[in-house]
């Protein structure tokens, strides 16, 4: 003897279940939203760049002019070659283009092995443990 059928039960526990079916009470985005992109796909799967570390406050700028037809450019590459124009950090160019960080370090990593960017990475912080430094501040304290 089968269950009765229930419109309400979950996806994995119906077989009737087809791509694309929506269940009560899940939202998805409106249909002028377009196709969803997963950012995996945009990296083709890898988490890291080839190069560069790009921390937030490291500034990126593109070389040269926007290049025509590039090969091997996704319109998230272009779009980033587009606002590197000026110089811009990596944390403005996540915001601008409403993507994971992880993401735009992997577009980034893309680009500066293309040579179509240039970044300038932020400096290290000084060594806190060099008896020098704190000589240093004692000194300029005491000419006040």
């Amino acid at each position: 003897m089968l269950p009765p059928e229930d419109d309400a039960m979950p996806p994995e526990a119906n077989d009737e279940h087809r791509p694309g079916d929506h269940w009560p009470g899940e939202q998805w985005p409106e249909e002028h939203a377009g196709p969803m992109v997963r950012p995996y796909v945009m990296t083709s799967g890898r988490l890291e760049p080839t190069r560069g570390r790009f921390d937030l406050i490291t500034l990126v700028v593109a070389i040269g002019p926007l290049p025509d037809g590039e090969i091997g450019l996704t319109p998230e590459h272009l779009a980033i070659l587009h606002l590197c124009q000026e110089v811009m950090s990596v944390a403005e160019l996540t915001g601008h283009l409403k993507l994971p960080v992880a993401t735009v370090r992997v577009l980034l990593g893309d680009l500066l092995d293309k040579g179509l960017i240039t970044m300038q990475e932020p400096h290290p912080e000084a060594d806190m443990h060099d008896i020098r430094l704190y000589k240093a501040v004692i000194d300029g304290l005491r000419a006040l």
